[in-house]
């Protein structure tokens, strides 16, 4: 992918319209929580007026404002389009809002499969469009590569999507360079390369180069000691389709499984039930393997998302009733730290 314009001294404005409490905010929640940019407002009229931490529980203020015209003022120069409708597609009401924040100048970081910059060609001078799902130049089949590194290669995989695989990949990395262990994020959705400001967005990628453009992710973070590689999708559930692209081009020496507490069914379509999460580890273990033709990674741990939990000692409960029920480490990384998941990953 082109590299980007965003420059993380930039202060962004989130457009995050009647989402800043819906699981579709989620752009927007993965910037307040991890962009290392500054967060001038946040673009909700539903909750205008309000403050982005005390709304979304995320601890970083942020003004909620009502409608574009008052972000200038505010000091934003970037406008995220910071929620995440189903399918990934523009809806037709947004079109009007992006026309109007290019008219003011601000410049657009766009993570749904419609492409903006086509759309406008002339922009000022230091305006920019980051269209971030976009197949990225020069991509080859995979080859295998990745397994005959020396380093550790995480992949997050999950019970769900939107389970938090991102975040937990996110907050490992933040713990192992607090001491010292030179940790890589790989990016692999808009989300993500937002925060790293690189990565492949893997559902814009054709089906020939997905496991290509993985592995090509992972070589460029060939000499770090760990590279954590951030998960998409899940094998339960019937609309996912990234979770073979990212074992081939990973080659990954461990697995983290992700799992939402208390979580029975898919979110989405809850007549479908998540399997027991040792035989569902088993199962991702064994596609990595494939029989032992590749190296069959180990499930160090499981990140568990308690955000729906009320508090910290019904959180650990939750954690400590997972644990004993299946025999790995398991720790909330968000709400808990990481320090359990590296300390997992450095045993197993």
């Amino acid at each position: 992918m082109p590299k980007p314009a965003l420059n993380p001294a930039q202060p962004l404005a989130l457009y995050m319209e009647a989402s800043t409490q819906h699981p579709s905010g989620k752009m927007g929640f993965g910037l307040l929580r991890y962009s290392p940019n500054p967060i001038a407002c946040v673009i909700d009229s539903a909750a205008a007026g309000r403050d982005a931490r005390e709304v979304t529980g995320i601890p970083r203020s942020a003004p909620i404002v009502a409608t574009l015209a008052e972000v200038r003022a505010l000091g934003a120069e970037v406008l995220v389009l910071g929620i995440a409708p189903p399918g990934g597609r523009m809806p037709d009401a947004w079109w009007a809002v992006i026309d109007e924040a290019v008219r003011l100048g601000l410049s657009i970081v766009n993570g749904l499969h419609d492409r903006l910059a086509p759309r406008h060609p002339s922009l000022r001078a230091g305006q920019w469009i980051w269209d971030m799902r976009v197949e990225p130049e020069g991509l080859t089949v995979a080859t295998g590569a990745a397994a005959r590194l020396p380093n550790r290669r995480v992949v997050f995989v999950g019970s769900d999507m939107a389970i938090g695989k991102m975040s937990a990949a996110l907050e490992v990395q933040h713990a192992a360079r607090a001491r010292g262990i030179d940790a890589a994020f790989v990016a692999t959705g808009q989300i993500g390369i937002a925060i790293a400001g690189r990565g492949v967005a893997l559902d814009a990628v054709r089906l020939d180069f997905a496991c290509g453009a993985i592995e090509r992710e992972v070589m460029a973070h060939s000499g770090a000691e760990l590279v954590l590689v951030e998960g998409q999708g899940s094998l339960v559930h019937p609309a996912s389709t990234a979770t073979l692209p990212l074992l081939r081009g990973a080659m990954p020496t461990h697995l983290v499984l992700c799992h939402r507490a208390g979580q029975k069914t898919l979110a989405r379509i809850p007549e479908i039930a998540i399997p027991p999460l040792v035989a569902l580890a088993g199962l991702y273990e064994d596609l990595a393997a494939s029989c032992g033709t590749f190296p069959r990674p180990t499930t160090a741990a499981i990140a568990l998302n308690t955000f729906h939990v009320a508090d910290d000692a019904q959180a650990e409960r939750a954690v400590r009733t997972l644990q004993d029920e299946t025999g790995l480490p398991c720790c909330d990384p968000v709400r808990q730290g990481a320090g359990r998941l590296l300390e997992a990953l450095s045993r197993a």
